[in-house]
């Protein structure tokens, strides 16, 4: 047995979960913070409209659905020299810190500028989280050899990463409101949460330097890695139902600032819905996965979108109402389907690319993962775009913290639905492409038995 083989076929210690999973910590906190935060300091302190500050968050996205995969293909390279994917995970941490912080640290008050300095250092920041989390997506698939232990291994991941979002998502506008709320405040919050991320990322890259990585007997280019992925159809109806849920809880966490300021009086609610939404997320981690034991990842995973979108649905009455325990207590129902929709397609993943091997003879975790975090990515940056598109249909007056302004009964109802019903609509989305995986997954298995020798 070789050192490879008896290492992949042991079971994972904690310590090395734990270095595994705290890379999420840092992952989670630019999930999560640019979409709760940017489109408002765009609109409600530096006074840019709703439709460029929405276009300032979309356009560096969309040019990571376009990086994302080349990123892929440039970790299976060097995988496949070195046997690791280091390289990539220490140039995204330890760049992704200071540019993060750059975001919120706009020099000049002048809305034009702001915008332009913001876009800039998104782009770049979004550039650098790329170098970090196509590599760090594809080392689960390589952790072990054991669905068992892959299993673990997304489990720690998850708890990390709801840990991250939650100390990201309840600190970030505190500290930015602790300093006062405008453009001091914020440059505050970038520097302080971007030092967090910073030690999370880098730490992660240095403990995983021991996960070994072989993606195949050669590397490919990225065409023929896309070329090579392109015949996993479990893989892309998995993703599609990522996508369209993702793109739900992009959309949500735009909207809870404005949520917060104008429909519950009080713009310091926003820490307490984020924190009310992510916190029981930790706690039901550990449960979901033991439901998904007894009855199946895809049931629960199913049954998780339609109690999200049920949710959703309730919360318009309730934010319309103005009722502040009805809006939290709805969060907090959100925080247990969040645990779902995060911990099993995070599962499902690797086992899609393992099962891949089979069919081409090359392990190419990172093509896949590069489609996939591309995908995720456009999610998250086309959410806040959606929101500021609904936003600036329904008239919605962008302000700064000396000038506010009231808005009309049509930007309230817009922002209500826009947080509530237009997420509700696209998790049930998410169910018909669930459906197809459990379909084409079963479907490729009864082929894989049928041909037990294909290679």
């Amino acid at each position: 047995m070789t050192a490879r083989t008896a290492t992949a076929s042991a079971a994972v210690p904690r310590r090395r979960l734990l270095g595994y999973g705290v890379g999420s910590v840092g992952t989670g906190v630019f999930s999560a913070v640019p979409g709760l935060l940017l489109l408002y300091y765009l609109t409600d302190v530096l006074g840019v409209s709703a439709a460029v500050a929405g276009a300032v968050l979309v356009v560096p996205k969309a040019w990571d659905v376009v990086l994302n995969p080349v990123v892929g293909a440039a970790s299976d390279r060097e995988a496949v020299r070195t046997g690791h994917r280091t390289r990539l995970l220490l140039v995204g941490g330890a760049a992704l810190p200071l540019l993060f912080a750059a975001m919120f640290a706009v020099p000049v008050d002048s809305p034009g500028f702001g915008a332009g300095w913001a876009a800039v250092a998104f782009l770049l920041a979004a550039s650098a989280f790329a170098c970090f989390q196509v590599p760090y997506v594809a080392l689960p698939a390589e952790i072990s050899d054991l669905p068992s232990e892959r299993g673990r291994a997304m489990a720690w991941r998850v708890v990390c990463l709801t840990l991250g979002i939650l100390v990201a998502g309840g600190l970030a506008p505190a500290l930015s409101d602790s300093a006062g709320g405008g453009r001091g405040g914020y440059a505050l919050m970038g520097a302080v949460i971007g030092a967090v991320m910073g030690a999370a990322l880098v730490t992660s890259a240095l403990a995983n330097r021991w996960i070994p990585s072989t993606p195949g007997p050669r590397p490919l280019g990225l065409v023929a890695a896309l070329r090579a992925a392109r015949g996993n159809r479990p893989f892309f109806a998995l993703l599609g139902g990522c996508a369209a849920h993702t793109l739900a809880v992009a959309i949500m966490l735009a909207g809870a600032p404005y949520v917060a300021t104008y429909r519950l009086d009080d713009y310091g609610l926003t820490s307490a819905m984020f924190v009310c939404m992510v916190g029981p997320s930790a706690v039901a981690v550990p449960l979901w996965r033991k439901m998904s034991v007894r009855y199946g990842i895809v049931p629960c995973y199913g049954t998780a979108l339609v109690m999200f979108a049920a949710t959703g649905f309730a919360s318009y009455p309730a934010i319309s109402a103005g009722s502040r325990p009805g809006v939290l207590l709805l969060a907090a129902l959100t925080g247990v389907c969040y645990a779902a929709v995060q911990l099993f397609p995070l599962s499902l993943l690797p086992e899609t690319v393992h099962a891949d091997k089979g069919r081409t003879g090359q392990a190419q975790a990172g093509a896949f993962t590069g489609l996939w975090t591309a995908a995720e990515t456009g999610a998250l940056a086309l959410g806040p775009g959606v929101f500021a598109l609904v936003l600036s249909v329904s008239s919605f007056r962008s302000s700064d913290l000396d000038e506010p302004v009231r808005q009309t009964g049509s930007a309230l109802t817009g922002l209500t639905v826009g947080f509530s019903i237009v997420p509700a609509l696209l998790f049930l989305l998410a169910v018909p492409f669930l459906l197809a995986y459990r379909r084409l997954a079963a479907a490729h298995r009864t082929t894989e038995e049928a041909q037990p020798h294909a290679v």
